[in-house]
């Protein structure tokens, strides 16, 4: 299955008299892998001496990202989006567009507290709300157990996790902490959900393939959560974290053979948000436990994520060159 093949499976015949190319929710991981880099070269300042600048241009390139991305989805309509949610595939990727305004708001409130903290609750309620309104549509039955991914974690693990982050950011403490304990809780609950369906069902279409990465940037976000709300210390909790962390990276050392026989698709942006949320929380570790030769691992982990972003970014604009980046709508006389 292809990424155009998965991004067609909405719903009933609406989609036929729109024009223009399809924007599918899963486009919206290109501005939170940007954003994500944006954030592991924030962390990478104190460890380096690295200059504001970096991610400081890199949030204002992912807030132009969003900002088209968002515009050309809303622009299909309510139908699309209503379509889309319902989604037993493509529904977890809508809430990557909250994910990415809490990251640029985050980042926003370092040099305008008042604005930030206000797009911090904002984009916060949204995640929420997009969180609780695609658990109920899970919960109310009919989704089948292929259905499942990785991805089923952005709407409310990874949304309250980066929600605790920015909320602390912001010194909304208690919201912090509320939006810490849904991403928990949430990992918690859907982690064996979905590690069971990786593990005991058929694999997965190739296009999903790359939602594995996210198997890795759970824990991360998890460890950057707790070290916002509960401070940068070593703890029995961070440790835990950590460990997990480990563990998730070993397995994508193994995954490495099954990534390589993938066909580059948009899909390849799950790779960026992951692996960059693993890179800043080891970044955050260098700069709390300060070992030997701290900066030349710095310097390892931040050059390697920039070239696999910068990589995904010239493939996409090869794709984009092609006219291969948006799928189109299907034929009205299309099979459904």
């Amino acid at each position: 299955m292809s990424v155009n093949q998965i991004a067609e499976q909405d719903q009933g015949p609406r989609r036929h008299r729109l024009k223009g190319p399809r924007v599918p929710p899963n486009l919206f991981a290109i501005a939170l892998g940007v954003a994500g880099l944006a954030q592991a070269w924030h962390a990478a300042v104190p460890v380096l001496g690295a200059p504001q600048a970096v991610p400081d241009a890199l949030n204002i390139l992912g807030a132009a990202l969003w900002l088209v991305l968002v515009g050309a989805y809303l622009a299909q309509g309510p139908r699309i989006v209503l379509a889309d949610l319902r989604d037993p595939v493509l529904s977890p990727f809508v809430s990557a567009s909250a994910l990415t305004a809490m990251l640029l708001a985050a980042a926003l409130a370092r040099g305008a507290p008042a604005a930030g903290r206000v797009l911090v609750v904002v984009s916060l309620t949204v995640t929420i709300a997009i969180g609780g309104w695609l658990t109920g549509e899970w919960m109310s039955g009919g989704i089948e157990p292929d259905s499942v991914h990785p991805g089923y974690f952005l709407p409310t693990a990874a949304g309250g996790l980066i929600g605790a982050s920015a909320a602390a950011q912001v010194h909304l403490h208690a919201l912090a902490a509320a939006s810490f304990g849904i991403g928990v809780l949430c990992w918690v609950m859907l982690g064996s959900v979905i590690l069971n369906r990786l593990v005991t069902r058929r694999a997965l279409p190739s296009a999903l393939v790359p939602t594995m990465a996210i198997e890795l940037g759970i824990p991360a976000v998890a460890g950057l959560a707790y070290f916002a709300v509960a401070g940068r210390a070593v703890s029995l909790v961070a440790c835990a974290l950590g460990g997990y962390t480990i563990l998730m990276a070993v397995v994508q050392v193994r995954l490495i053979p099954v990534y390589r026989r993938l066909s580059f698709t948009p899909g390849s942006w799950s790779f960026a948000f992951a692996y960059a949320a693993a890179a800043a929380d080891a970044l955050v570790w260098l700069a709390i436990t300060k070992p030997p030769a701290a900066t030349g691992y710095a310097i390892a982990v931040i050059a390697l994520l920039t070239a696999l972003v910068s990589w995904i970014a010239v493939r996409t604009m090869g794709l984009a060159a092609r006219g291969q980046l948006f799928p189109a709508w299907p034929p009205a006389d299309s099979p459904e």
